[in-house]
């Protein structure tokens, strides 16, 4: 009998191990006397929802392969239709809402959709926009339809539950189409393959011992996904996930309280707001076994602050380290940070990610911008030198949705299996432990060397008005000027000239200090620095090269 990969019947499994368990619960709005009021599927109506679902797409003409996008706000339907779409075979396109008009139609345009799933807004669009999408004939409503016709999602479901047949889907068959976020480039489409998916599930189960029964409230809601294979509940949190950085932190404590909370997953950014709210208020989380964090380093201060929520022994805040094209890769927990990495961090090492999941292997190769075809043609580092961050393992994704160029860039040849080159650079340590030192594209290349973001900015960072900083290079390359672009805390930004100058005096001082910033001479203050869309905390240092240019006229 031919095994059966895809992930979707991971759901299935756990319906019948757990029926009645809740899969996903949801914040409907507040009752008479102002409480939170949850809706809910347990583990039996998720799987026998989306098993409806699934046989109205299948009469509609979805077929294995069939690219759809599914444009769903977080939701129960969300869920549902995620697994359902699945179930048929069918590619699922996903694409970060917050990526902006232009970019989201770069993206689909790309992919060539052949149906939209979507709330009534997206329909809108793709009606009045239809030319664009010529190929999307397999199309339904999650909401009230407004000038079109066809399914909405209640004529989906159609007819009462019955067992629905998945199609078998072997390891290598096409699941996904994920767009990374664009932080350091255009978006493009990552190609998920159904073994790819069971893999980050085995992982990230096995490495943080998660149980089935725990409750989740992750930030991201493509996780629920993860949840649902691991029998984990997930709470979908009341707010916006493209803009983490502007959650109320009260709607999260408050969903984390009321559902028992045993983990959770945000942006740094996120738990930035929460950690700062719950000090202030001296809340606690007696139930909370992990935070989870990732999208960039998490500064020593948010970590700190999130411990102190956790009451449980053993409890913690991780941070892994991967990326839509390859997760997880590392993982490191806050008390190692806070205790044996954070003061090395503070004078210029990097950021510590910690060491490789089981089963994936990290390698430090030469730095080069162009295409390395075979590993035998990769030059490898030894332990403390600073080069490319490879990795190979069964959760990295294969190709790039019709970008061989990309692909080519990107990938290494081993045999019969590959090396996914992250785009970041580090180093091992003695230990096998990654230290993160910036993306590969934010390199500065100065006339006496090349300049690492993370370790230069870590060392102006340290100053105790300073939120965050970014390390750009203006002009040629291989003599390009640094300089440090500095946000201060929003009540300590200097608004005076003598100010500026003061706090820029105090920054030099410490740039100086250190033979990695020495060099720098310049330093400009910037109220918000610009960041990317879906974690709001990689900073985008290339949108900041042309703000220093045109400052600095």
């Amino acid at each position: 009998m031919t095994e059966q990969f895809n992930i979707a019947n991971r759901l299935s499994i756990t319906a019948q191990k757990m029926p009645h368990q809740r899969a996903v619960i949801f914040p409907a709005g507040h009752d008479s006397a102002g409480r939170v009021a949850y809706t809910h599927l347990t583990f039996k109506q998720l799987d026998e929802e989306s098993d409806r679902l699934a046989r109205g797409l299948v009469r509609m003409g979805v077929v294995p392969g069939t690219k759809m996008v599914l444009m769903v706000k977080p939701s129960l339907e969300f869920i549902a239709w995620t697994f359902a779409l699945f179930k048929t075979g069918a590619i699922v396109v996903l694409i970060d809402p917050g990526m902006g008009r232009t970019n989201i139609f770069n993206c689909l345009e790309e992919v060539e959709p052949d149906g939209f799933v979507g709330i009534p807004i997206v329909q809108f669009i793709r009606v009045v926009s239809r030319s664009k999408f010529p190929k999307a004939r397999f199309n339904v409503t999650v909401g009230k339809r407004w000038l079109w016709s066809g399914p909405n999602h209640q004529d989906t479901l159609g007819e009462p539950w019955t067992p629905f047949d998945m199609p078998n889907m072997k390891a290598e068959d096409s699941a996904a189409v994920i767009f990374t976020s664009g932080s350091t480039g255009p978006p493009k489409g990552v190609l998920y393959e159904h073994g790819m998916f069971n893999a980050q599930v085995d992982l990230l189960q096995k490495f943080y011992g998660i149980e089935s029964g725990e409750i989740d409230l992750p930030g991201f809601p493509l996780f629920a996904l993860f949840n649902a294979a691991m029998g984990v509940t997930t709470l979908i949190p009341d707010m916006d996930p493209t803009k983490p950085a502007t959650v109320d932190p009260e709607k999260i404590v408050t969903a984390m309280h009321d559902q028992g909370v045993t983990q959770a997953f945000g942006s740094p950014a996120m738990w930035n707001r929460i950690g700062r709210y719950c000090e202030e208020r001296g809340i606690q989380f007696p139930t909370l076994r992990r935070v989870l964090s990732a999208g960039a380093p998490v500064p020593p201060h948010v970590l700190t602050r999130m411990r102190k929520t956790l009451v449980l022994p053993g409890a913690d805040i991780n941070t892994p380290y991967g990326a839509t094209e390859s997760l997880p890769v590392c993982s490191i927990d806050g008390k190692t940070v806070l205790e044996k990495t954070a003061e090395k961090t503070k004078t210029g090492a990097g950021t510590c990610v910690g060491k490789p999941f089981d089963g994936v292997d990290v390698k430090i190769i030469q730095i080069t911008d162009t295409p390395i075809a075979s590993w035998n043609d990769a030059t490898e580092l030894p332990a403390g030198e600073i080069g490319e961050v490879a990795v190979k393992g069964p959760m990295a994704t294969r190709e790039y949705y019709n970008r061989p160029e990309a692909t080519a860039a990107a990938k290494i040849s081993d045999g019969t299996t590959f090396w996914h080159r992250m785009g970041d650079v580090g180093y091992l340590d003695e230990e096998g432990a990654l230290w993160f030192c910036g993306r590969k594209a934010h390199i500065v290349h100065s006339a006496s060397g090349s300049m690492f973001s993370i370790p230069c900015e870590a060392i102006f960072n340290e100053h105790a008005k300073l939120y965050r900083s970014a390390l750009v290079g203006i002009g040629e390359q291989g003599s390009q000027m640094p300089v440090i672009i500095a946000e201060p805390e929003a009540e300590q930004f200097p608004e005076s000239e003598s100010d500026k100058n003061k706090l820029t005096e105090e920054l030099l001082e410490l740039g100086v200090a250190n033979p990695l910033t020495a060099d720098i001479k310049t330093v400009l203050f910037h109220r918000s620095l610009p960041v990317d869309t879906r974690h709001n905390v990689k900073i985008k240092r290339e949108l900041l090269v042309p703000w220093a240019e045109k400052v600095l006229k």
